[in-house]
Order: C-alpha cells, then structure tokens, then sequence
C-alpha cells in the first residue's frame, strides 16, 4: 500500500502533482534543488487550494489538513527516506531524468516504487539504468493537474503487472481517470497532439493563415476549448520541440520532424507563457490574447 509519496521537481506539474496526492489523504515530500522553486510551488499550492475554497469544493479545514501533509525538501536523498513511491516531474530532458532516476535507485529502499511524470520519453530506458526495472512506470499527469483528470500510466517493457495494478488503484484514488498505454514515442496523448500542434506551426510558417486565424479555425470548427497555438505556448515551445525531437528520433518518420519555425523560436528564447512571448504576448497580466509582434 502506498501511504507516502516523494515528488521530485517543484514546477507546474510537480506541484500540481504534489497538491492532488495531498489533498487526498497522502503524505507528501515535495523536492526540488531550488528553495526559491519550492517557496513557489507551495504559494501555487496554497493558491489553487484558496480557490477551491472560494468555489466551496473544499473547506478551510481541509486546505490546511492538506497543506500540513507537505514537507518541502532540497535533498533527494532526506526527502525519499521514508516513502512508497517516487514521482519525478522534473524537466523534460532525458539525461537530467536517467541520473535523477540512478540516484533515486541508489537511495530508496528495494520496495519503492519510482515513476515519471515524461510526457514522452522512453520508460524503458529510464528503467535500464536502474536495478528495479520491473518497479518503474510512467504516470503521465495532464496540465492543470488539480483540474484534469487523465493520467497515463505507461508500462515499461519490464514493469510488473502487481506494480501497473497498485499505480492504476493509485491513481483512481486520486479520483483521476487512469489509461494503461504502452511504451512507445510520445505515448498517445502527445503521439497525436504534438503533431497536430505542429502542423499547426507550419500551417503558420507557410503562410496559410495567421495566429488568430488558425486558433479560431480550431476552436470553433473542431470545438477545440483552445487553439493549437494557444495551447503550444502554455505548454511551452520547448517542451514541443522536445517532444516532437523524441518522436521524429524514435519512429524515424519525416512527418514528425519539428517546423523550423517552432527550431527558431526555442532558440530565440521565445518559449510560450513562461517567457512572456510565443505566438502571443504574455507580459500583459490578463486572458486576453494578443498576438505577438513577430506575427501581426
């Protein structure tokens, strides 16, 4: 039985990830290498969880229960001594995971399970550098955690069926909605969504049609809730590139290759909502949308 759970990574998802098990009844240990990362995580925590007050799906007493099963930690080693189950939702980049997951398997006790929050990076090869493969599992979370309610769960080719079963129960008792879906590129949520996003870019780069124009197209003709621009920069440039990357790398198909113009943007630094500019200018404060200068 899984009673207590590490999350390594204090970000977007980490701390989403690290809200939803508290607030249903797990002690969690939220780590991350930057205290300035977990002061902000834990103020979007407490910020999310206000909101679920206001909106009377929770009461105070219940925020602060929630609140007080959280313990922040700058040491993976100290923040893991104690738990059942690991979950990484660090950076989407594959040698950051593979020693984050050597490490955990160095410091964590035989019966712990480690899973990854990867939105598409191989499970089966960040289970090779453990000496646990049967115990690693993907646990694909969608963004905003607290609000979604799909996971992922994706089997490595030497996860156990014990261990798939206690991650999918896990799962359910969080009051998610759990899909087992094997190991391969991308998974199946990013194995259609990103090339749809990037089909979007390039219907951009080419001319086709604007930034408002195609998001519109999107929303109103597909009932989409979002544009795939829209949705590109909330996700982050950087991380579609990086998924496209692992997709165009691991089925080496032409079609996945990322559009060059999705290439110049990372470069530039113009990453989404995170750096204030994508397809559309963040720096504003408000929901409105504005497209960025490069596209007007």
């Amino acid at each position: 039985m899984i009673k207590n759970v590490a999350v390594i990574g204090a970000g977007t998802m980490g701390n989403g990830i690290a809200h939803v098990f508290a607030q249903f009844g797990y002690k969690v240990a939220l780590i991350d290498v930057s205290e300035v990362s977990l002061e902000k995580g834990m103020k979007t925590i407490e910020k999310n969880l206000d909101r679920m007050v206001s909106k009377e799906k929770i009461s105070d007493n219940d925020k602060k229960e929630t609140l007080g099963r959280l313990t922040t930690y700058t040491s993976i080693k100290e923040g893991v001594s104690s738990v059942d189950l690991v979950v990484e939702a660090a950076t989407e980049n594959i040698d950051l995971k593979l020693n984050i997951f050597k490490e955990l398997d160095e410091v964590t006790k035989d019966h712990v399970i480690l899973a990854t929050n990867t939105s598409s990076i191989s499970i089966t090869k960040i289970a090779a550098v453990t000496q646990r493969p049967d115990k690693v599992i993907g646990m694909h979370f969608m963004n905003p955690v607290p609000v979604m309610k799909l996971v992922e769960i994706i089997r490595g080719y030497s996860t156990s069926d014990d261990v798939t079963n206690l991650i999918m129960e896990t799962s359910k008792a969080l009051k998610k909605v759990p899909v087992e879906v094997n190991d391969y590129p991308g998974f199946v949520a990013n194995r259609i969504l990103m090339p749809m996003i990037n089909e979007a870019i390039i219907t951009l780069h080419e001319g086709v049609a604007g930034v408002e124009e195609i998001d519109t197209v999107m929303k109103l003709g597909m009932a989409h809730p979002m544009g795939p621009l829209q949705l590109a920069d909330f996700i982050g440039l950087d991380v579609c590139l990086a998924i496209m990357e692992v997709l165009y790398e691991g089925l080496g198909n032409p079609k996945y290759a990322p559009c060059p113009l999705l290439v110049n943007m990372v470069t530039a630094g113009k990453k989404g909502v995170k750096t204030s500019e994508g397809f559309y200018d963040w720096s504003h404060g408000t929901k409105d949308l504005v497209v960025a200068d490069n596209f007007k």
